[in-house]
This record gives C-alpha cells, structure tokens and sequence, in this order.
C-alpha cells in the first residue's frame, strides 16, 4: 500500500489540520483503507475519522468535517495508493506481444487492474481477481467496469488468454453481472478462431446475462509485421468483414427492439473494409464504446461538419497547411477538408496518409503512427506553413511519439512548426481557421 500523504491541497478540508508529509492513511471512520477505492468510498460522509501512522511509527488520530461527496485534499504517493496489477496472460492476439524489441520499457506493460477498469475504462481479463476482490467490487459497486471478453466459452478462452484461469473468469463475469454490475465489454475478433458461429455463440450468450451488459464491441484483430514465434492468425478481407458486419447488425437490430439499445457494435474499421459507408450518428447512440474505434470516425465527422455549419467568419487564413493521419481515416479527413475548402476557398490544407513501415502496413491506425515514418515519408516535401498532428499519435499527455521521437524532432527534421490537434473534429476546424502559431 503506497498511502503516505505527498501533499495537502491548500484550502481543502484537510489543510490546516495536523496532517504532514509522509504521515500514513490508515483508517477512515475505522474501515482500513487498502488503496483509492476505499479512500473514495469511506471518505465520502461529511464527518471523517482519521488514523495516520506518523513516519516515527506513533499514530495520529484526525477529525475532518467536511461537505459531503467532496475530496479530502490529500495527495498520495500513486494514485491508485497501491501498486497496479499488470497481466499475466499470454493471449494469442496481444498487441505488446507484438511489439518490436528495444522499445521503452513502459510500452510492455500489459495493464489488468480493475481499479484502473473503473477510474480509467482500461479492459481489464478478470483473470487476477481474488474472490475478495469479487466480494469488494460487488460491496462498493464498482461499476462500470470495462472487460476483454473474446468468446463465453470457457474452453475457447482459456485457449485464447493462454491458460485456465482464461475459462474460469467466466464465472467471474456472470456473478458481477448477475449482482448488478455494469459491464462494458470487447470481443477481439480473430478469423478461424472466434468469429462466425462461435461469435454468435458469445453474443447469444452475452443476451442471456440481460442489461448488466451495457456494450459490447466486436473488434478485428491487430496484427504487426513483428510476430516471430507466436500464434499464427489471419487478419480479416473484405468478404469477412462484410460478414461480421452484417452478422453483428442482425443481432444489434434484434436488442434495439428489445430493450431499447443495439448493445453491439463493429469498430469502423470492419466498416471500411466491408467496403461499407459509417453508420448514422443515432447508430451510436452514445458511443459506449469509443474507446475501442466504436464510432469514432462519425463523431469526429460530425464535430467538424457543426463546427463548419456554426461559423460565421468569412476571415480565413491563406497559409496553406499540412494534416497528417492514418490510412484508414485518410478518405474521410480529405473529404472533410475538401468540404472547408469549398466554403472558404482560403482554407488550403493537404492531408497526407502516413504508411505504418514501424509495425507493417497491416496497421492502419492513426494512433499507432510514429514520428520516425512521418519524417521518412515526408522528408523533402512542402508542407506549407504548419504541420497538423493529431494528439493521439502522442503519448498520453506528452509530446513523445511510440519510437521515442519528439514532436521537436520532427520539427526539426521537416523544419516547419507543428500543431497538435486533439481528436475532435471541432478542433480540427479551428486549427484550419486559425493563423500560422509559428
């Protein structure tokens, strides 16, 4: 447990009080706090009790009265108080697995912490869990968590986890979602492996546990050029995608008559390559799923489309500029600004679609994009005045792209200035009608 106090928000609840660095959280009103999740849960009544133990071992009893719901002010060592839970799972599809070597250590961790799940939307195997974490989910309401399904059949996923334990949260899945806690979920769709019938099996299963299923998002398998040694898969074709697609919508159609909400969803991705136009926005519904590709390429069309619809400004830079993407969502962002463009004929911006050379061309992402094939591939070429990348490109915030290059690099090597755009269609509009932030 890393509860040891760092600091005391100034003019918060606990300032003022005898509580100092390095003093130890113990006990809230008597219940021991074990990391975030008790802290938020029993330091939520107006009229606190605290035990610290002071770094001399002695201990330190504490009043706090306070409004209720609202944060002590206190700041730990971690955030989760704890240390986090990492996997240990040797699933056939992971994404580190497939990584490069020599990476920064940072990008190997493999995050499987429910705590996370909850505060964060990180997926989460439930293969670590303890029956007394199941106990304390279900004591605190926990919810909603965010699960890496793939398949319902214990069989099949511990095959797919790399072992038992893979089967057995199965188990662990139904009683959360029996006792009423809300489930997010994925399935990683691997060709030969889990889709086709057995994908019917798991959605006709995920059906039965009833509306403690919120979401469920069908996925297709990522697969880098770096795959020595593992599991051989296939990634999806065009006839594959078109069929999940179709498959998935039938049972999507058969829930939203049901109960009001399709609860299954294909990432964009399987869209474009079925060779399909996006869903509506109203298909979404409220992008339970984003995270995941669910809707995102939609949301950031219909972002930039009312953004475009809102403005009234007839003043629009001529600085002709550059956007860099992902091949998947290149076709769209060109359409979007070949709009704006015949709107304001001032707005001039390229778009370039950068190849993925780092993990294979089979990656098409814009978020896994990184600084070392943006400046190979466009080396030499004339950018205008300011170079637009998208901030998921980045490191969460920090200006380090997944090779360890630095927005500052590629400034340096392609020598214009860059803007980081976050993924809002809104803000792309702006940072078109905006000047040169040299």
């Amino acid at each position: 447990m890393n509860a040891a106090v760092t600091s005391i928000t100034p003019g918060s609840p606990a300032s003022g009080l005898n509580i100092t660095p390095g003093d130890i959280l113990c006990k809230i009103n008597g219940h021991i706090i074990n990391d975030v999740l008790d802290y938020q849960f029993h330091s939520y009544d107006s009229r606190l009790s605290l035990e610290f133990k002071c770094p001399d071992g002695s201990s330190k009893p504490i009043k706090v009265n306070k409004p209720e719901g609202s944060d002590i002010g206190l700041t730990f060592e971690t955030f989760l108080m704890d240390d986090e839970r990492s996997c240990k799972n040797k699933c056939i599809f992971c994404f580190i697995d497939q990584l490069p070597k020599s990476m920064r250590s940072s990008l190997y961790h493999k995050d499987d912490d429910f705590r996370m799940s909850f505060f964060q939307g990180y997926y989460i195997t439930l293969t670590n869990l303890s029956p007394q974490d199941v106990k304390r989910i279900i004591k605190l309401r926990i919810s909603p968590l965010f699960i890496s399904v793939h398949t319902l059949d214990p069989t099949l996923r511990s095959y797919m986890l790399g072992g038992e334990k893979g089967g057995e949260a199965i188990g662990t899945l139904k009683k959360l979602a029996n006792a009423g806690i809300t489930l997010n979920c994925q399935i990683v769709c691997c060709p030969g492996v889990n889709d086709g019938r057995e994908l019917s099996k798991t959605i006709e299963e995920f059906i039965k546990l009833g509306e403690c299923i919120n979401s469920v998002s069908i996925v297709p398998v990522g697969l880098t050029k770096h795959r020595q040694g593992l599991t051989a898969l296939r990634s999806f074709d065009k006839d594959l995608a078109l069929q999940t697609v179709l498959q998935v919508g039938e049972y999507g159609e058969k829930c939203l008559k049901s109960r009001g909400s399709r609860v299954f969803y294909c990432a964009d991705e399987l869209f474009i390559q079925a060779g399909l136009e996006l869903p509506p926005t109203a298909y979404y519904e409220d992008y339970p799923q984003l995270e995941n590709g669910v809707g995102l390429i939609r949301r950031f069309i219909t972002e930039f489309d009312s953004a475009l619809a809102k403005n009234k400004s007839v003043k629009t830079t001529a600085l002709p500029k550059s956007l860099v993407t992902g091949t998947l969502a290149y076709p769209y962002l060109k359409k979007l600004l070949l709009t704006a463009e015949e709107k304001y004929g001032t707005i001039k911006c390229k778009v370039y679609a950068i190849r993925n050379d780092f993990f294979g061309e089979s990656v098409t992402v814009s978020g896994l994009i990184t600084g070392g094939d943006i400046i190979t591939q466009l080396k030499g070429v004339d950018l205008g005045t300011e170079l637009l990348i998208p901030r998921n490109m980045l490191r969460h915030g920090e200006d380090i792209f997944l090779d360890d290059i630095t927005i500052s690099d590629v400034s340096e090597a392609l020598n214009i200035p860059i803007r980081i755009v976050n993924q809002n269609g809104a803000d792309l509009f702006h940072a078109l009608m905006e000047g040169n932030n040299g």
